[in-house]
């Protein structure tokens, strides 16, 4: 058995070593980022405040700050952890899938679970720029994803997102078949668009989970 890491794989090496295929449209895909979430006033005005920090200085930031002034903020704000579920930073996450081990720290996870994670049902990977970090961000993601999968015994689609500095695109993983949004930039409206997305995760989460809503 071999292990690798996340951020030992790409896209292509993904596909062929576990028979995915990237498709271009995708209704789960869609559905995520045409939701009905809706943005209260307080939620705009602190959306407002991290996009004009991120506006100032984002692109000066390295990895941690990129993370702790912008991204998981906007996914506090979104409301996402209770007692069923919650949004877990820099946890390992390890399965066997055929011959391989793969495994790595993920930088940022939706599972249920109150103080520790038990299933995954969203990753995300961030990146300062994409040349300066080993692996690539989609590929880094899209493994994190596989785990999940895994651990879900292929049964429920998977969510996910990697951040480039100011660009975000999302991934939805179902089966074999994995898609990829559009990408969004957080540093104009489409920050607005971003967390309606993060936000609409809680309920189809907890749906997806048999959970109560």
């Amino acid at each position: 058995m071999k292990t690798i890491t996340f951020r030992e794989w790409t896209l292509t090496t993904l596909d062929d070593t576990f028979g995915l295929r990237q498709i271009w449209e995708c209704d789960l895909l869609q559905q995520w980022e045409n939701n009905e979430a809706q943005i209260t006033d307080h939620e705009r005005n602190g959306l407002l405040l991290l996009q004009k920090s991120l506006i100032r200085g984002g692109r000066a930031w390295n990895e941690v700050e990129l993370e702790n002034k912008f991204i998981s903020p906007l996914i506090m704000i979104a409301d996402i952890d209770d007692e069923q579920i919650g949004y877990f930073l820099e946890r390992p996450l390890s399965a066997v899938i055929g011959d391989y081990e793969l495994s790595g720290i993920v930088d940022g996870m939706i599972a249920t679970g109150f103080r520790e994670p038990k299933k995954p049902y969203f990753c995300l990977h961030e990146y300062k720029r994409s040349i300066e970090n080993q692996g690539t961000p989609d590929a880094q993601v899209l493994a994190a994803m596989l785990v999940a999968r895994e651990q879900n015994q292929n049964k429920l689609p998977i969510y996910g997102l990697f951040v480039v500095g100011l660009v975000w695109n999302f991934i939805v993983l179902t089966g074999n078949d994995y898609c990829i949004s559009r990408s969004y930039h957080a540093d104009n409206e489409e920050v607005f668009s971003i967390f309606k997305i993060i936000k609409s995760l809680k309920p189809i989460i907890k749906n997806k989970a048999n959970l109560n809503v």
